[in-house]
């Protein structure tokens, strides 16, 4: 049932499409604009969504009548928009003043967990067993609740000029990455 293979690869499959090391910079960011990151909640938040979408996903989608690409291709933007907000130094996710929702949008969804791991996820579940799937998903959310708690000694060790440099740099990888999913979907 468990194969040590299975969850190597499937750990490293969703570790490079989550890239949870690439995204700390938007992670600082968000941290700098709500104050905190709740962790916890932005790591039960990514992994409910995780394991619906794994069971539910492809039913989901059929009942909107989305295909892969096109959902694919909507990650794209979004991821588009996120490396134009890192490089450009302004804020397209406004968030609400009322409520602080950092934590949820735009870090659990669409950061960790965006179109990318959820075709992944889909791919993975034809490819591998479920329990197997599981736990590389499980093993993929430790480590993405350590560095979001580690988040402010990242940050202090960075410091600002480092922040500046590694938010810009990630952000041009981002409008890399979501050109690669728009021309590979379109």
């Amino acid at each position: 049932m468990f194969s040590l293979q299975q969850i190597f690869s499937v750990t490293l499959t969703l570790f490079a499409v989550i890239d949870i090391i690439g995204s700390i910079p938007i992670i600082i960011q968000i941290r700098q604009r709500e104050g905190q990151i709740k962790a916890g909640l932005a790591t039960v938040v990514a992994g409910g969504i995780m394991i619906g979408f794994l069971f539910l996903g492809q039913s989901i989608l059929g009942l909107f009548g989305v295909d892969n690409q096109s959902f694919a291709l909507a990650g794209a933007i979004i991821i588009f928009l996120i490396g134009m907000e890192m490089i450009l130094g302004i804020e397209l996710f406004k968030s609400s003043n009322a409520t602080s929702t950092g934590s949820i949008v735009p870090l659990a969804f669409p950061l960790i967990v965006g179109a990318g791991t959820m075709t992944t996820l889909l791919s993975l579940r034809a490819a591998y067993s479920l329990p197997n799937v599981l736990v590389g998903i499980v093993l993929n959310l430790i480590f993405v609740y350590l560095v979001l708690k580690t988040s402010p000694w990242i940050e202090r060790k960075l410091g600002k000029a480092g922040e500046d440099i590694l938010r810009r740099v990630f952000g041009v990888i981002l409008l890399a990455i979501a050109i690669k999913l728009f021309k590979s979907n379109f």
